[in-house]
């Protein structure tokens, strides 16, 4: 694990990023997830991205009882 330092920028906190962390964008999102910060490249949206954010879906998501098919008259 990777270790760096925390620094005052104008009003704002920084944080020193090692090489090895580099990010190649200019833009990235910023958010909590229980005890952690996470800091993640915005990319373009697509079809992947809407596949990866399924598959951080907790598992218990899909636990629902669905009800049968109508029956309903042909045309």
């Amino acid at each position: 694990m990777a270790r760096t330092r925390i620094f005052r920028s104008g009003n704002s906190q920084a944080v020193r990023i090692p090489r090895e962390f580099r990010l190649s964008g200019t833009e990235v999102e910023i958010f909590r997830r229980g005890g952690e910060i996470v800091l993640r490249e915005v990319r373009d949206p697509g079809l992947a991205a809407a596949f990866e954010l399924l598959a951080e879906l907790p598992p218990e998501i899909d636990d629902r009882a669905d009800a049968p098919p109508q029956e309903r008259e042909g045309l």
